[in-house]
């Protein structure tokens, strides 16, 4: 045979292995075990760490589910916000209703995926769920999503929970987080100068996660907040009340006003004024409905920067769950693969997006909507001013260890988020929210555990890690506060008061992951200077070692930077006791 013969019978075989392997895939012959298995890590597992370090490689695409109700599995409700944290749970779900080659499907779960924007709507039909197992355990069971830091105001349906003879609990897994669509928007100047944000309104959904947002960064920068949504303080930032996400939107671009009583100090005046909403704590659509519909605003803070605030918590009943520990695990098992394939492969981030647009049933948003806004855009508003719309994030297996604090020397992060933003709404509506339900009575970390030691030894594919670098200064701050943590006259020992500030200001670091923090140490002008100028240094460094040894992973090499200032920079008057303990202090600063 001819060498040209011999190149073409070459050509002919590896076209025939070609097609034939195209083939095969296609048919999902070759991944059909894969696809119907109940494993969790089996598609995802990495290579063995070396020398502290984990190789990634690429996690196998798997076949993507059809659009075939698979009609069979426990059946079980899922009530969803239009939100694009739940990308991993789409593609889990395969629609609507679970279909055949999901996950969900695969692991014996018929999930019906509902829409619902109404968190109060959510509460009540918990309440109803609960009865309807009480009376019928076979009833299918109701699981909602909702903003993590909003938890601990949704807790309030804990009273009516108690009289059905259940209680809340949390599903221990997240299957994504907001990251940068749940926002406070508002005019530019706020960016540059926080305090301009005083005596205007800020419209949002109230005692939920974006006004949170905003909550959180009136504390960080020290601005003081009207919380009584009916009267207008000209010394404090305003709310005003919408019903859900979009019509806080709404409230700002049809600029219709209220009228409100103004107060000073407090008190009533009886002086009756006219506000409108200034900005706007909201998330998509809804800031790109801002945005391309009258423009005017910025982004001044998001969950973005605060970047652990707002991970995706499913809620269900007591009763139900623990009825259904091979459900739960199931349900944990299929957003764990979805999770992964979501992160890695393009396509199955396409399929979720398509099947987003189908269970959240607005007819002008396709999924290229839904995908577009998951990964956050820059676009330019209808003054030109150009805005960041939209950022999501799924989450794998490794990222639930991480939150849930299960990690090699990890931090339960979602206890912080729980905390912070419990706190706040407790202090701020003591009458809405005079307490809230503690975490421990809601999070059993038991199933999550379990499956962690299942794969121990085996490798998984990594967690999201924000990186610093050491030399890297804060180019744009977001909030500059000083805490009163005192310390031992004279010396960078804390005090044992300053344990409760400390507490607090992890909490809050913790929340704001993504930013980097700046200490910056402070003294009054007795004594001498240079020996001022050394204690502001030490003092600095006691936090930043302070932080670090309470949590390495939240607080990684060169998060946190120090500098002294002795006492060049005064608050206040030195010549008064009260003007030099207000210099006394130790100021953080943060920023990207």
């Amino acid at each position: 045979m001819t060498t040209r013969g011999k190149i073409v019978i070459g050509v002919l075989i590896v076209a025939l292995l070609y097609f034939g392997i195209n083939k095969l895939v296609s048919s999902g012959a070759v991944f059909k075990k894969a696809a119907t298995e109940s494993v969790l890590l089996n598609t995802i597992e990495l290579p063995a760490q070396t020398a502290g370090s984990r190789t990634n490689i690429a996690v196998p695409l798997a076949p993507l589910p059809s659009s075939t109700p698979a009609e069979k599995g426990t059946p079980v409700t899922w009530e969803v916000m239009a939100w694009n944290s739940q990308m991993a749970g789409m593609l889990a779900n395969g629609g609507p209703r679970a279909t055949t080659g999901s996950a969900m499907a695969a692991n014996g779960i018929d999930l019906q995926i509902v829409r619902q924007d109404d968190v109060a709507k959510m509460q009540a039909d918990l309440v109803k769920n609960a009865l309807d197992l009480q009376n019928n355990p076979a009833t299918p069971g109701l699981i909602v999503s909702i903003m993590g830091d909003g938890l601990p105001a949704f807790s309030a349906v804990q009273s009516q929970l108690e009289k059905t003879g259940t209680s809340l609990q949390i599903l221990p897994y997240s299957c994504g987080k907001s990251f940068g669509e749940d926002k406070l928007m508002g005019p530019k100047e706020w960016l540059d100068n926080p305090k301009a944000a005083l005596g205007k309104t800020i419209a949002c959904y109230l005692r939920d996660g974006d006004q949170n947002i905003a909550l959180k960064w009136c504390a960080d920068n020290g601005l003081k907040v009207n919380p009584d949504e009916t009267t207008y303080d000209p010394e404090a930032v305003n709310f005003m009340a919408a019903p859900d996400f979009l019509a806080a939107a709404e409230k700002y671009i049809l600029g219709k006003p209220e009228q409100r009583t103004k107060v000073v100090k407090g008190k009533e005046t009886g002086v009756k004024v006219d506000v409108t909403a200034d900005g706007v704590a909201t998330w998509t659509p809804g800031d790109v409905n801002i945005a391309q519909q009258k423009g005017g605003l910025v982004n001044i803070v998001s969950t973005k920067d605060y970047s652990n605030q707002m991970p995706n918590i499913m809620v269900t009943t007591k009763r139900w769950y623990e009825a259904h520990p091979k459900q739960v695990e199931g349900i944990i098992t299929a957003l764990a693969v979805a999770g992964d394939q979501v992160k890695t492969h393009p396509e199955a981030l396409k399929r979720a997006a398509d099947i987003s647009a189908e269970v959240y049933g607005d007819k002008d948003k396709p999924g290229s909507y839904w995908l577009r806004y998951y990964k956050g855009v820059s676009e330019a508003d209808r003054n030109g001013e150009v805005v960041e719309l939209g950022g999501s994030k799924a989450f794998n297996f490794a990222d639930n260890l991480a939150l849930f604090g299960l990690e090699e020397g990890g931090t339960n992060v979602y206890a912080s988020v729980y905390k912070t933003f419990g706190d706040v709404q407790s202090k701020l509506y003591p009458k809405e929210l005079p307490s809230y339900v503690p975490l421990d009575q809601m999070l059993d970390l038991s199933i999550l555990k379990k499956l962690q030691a299942q794969y121990k030894g085996k490798a998984i594919a990594p967690a999201d890690k924000q990186q610093f670098a050491a030399d890297d200064e804060i180019r744009q701050s977001v909030s500059r506060r000083a805490w009163n943590i005192e310390f031992e006259t004279g010396r960078s020992t804390f005090t044992p008061a300053a344990e409760r500030d400390l507490n607090q200001l992890f909490d809050d670091l913790v929340v704001a992951g993504r930013l980097k923090v700046a200490v910056h140490g402070h003294t009054d002008n007795q004594g001498d200077p240079q020996k001022n100028q050394q204690l502001s240094e030490d003092r600095a460094l006691a936090v930043q070692h302070w932080l670090s040894r309470k949590s390495a992973s939240a607080f990684p090499d060169g998060r946190v930077q120090i500098y002294a200032h002795g006492a060049t920079e005064p608050l206040a008057s030195n010549a008064s006791p009260d003007g030099r303990a207000k210099n006394r202090r130790v100021e953080i600063v943060l920023g990207n």
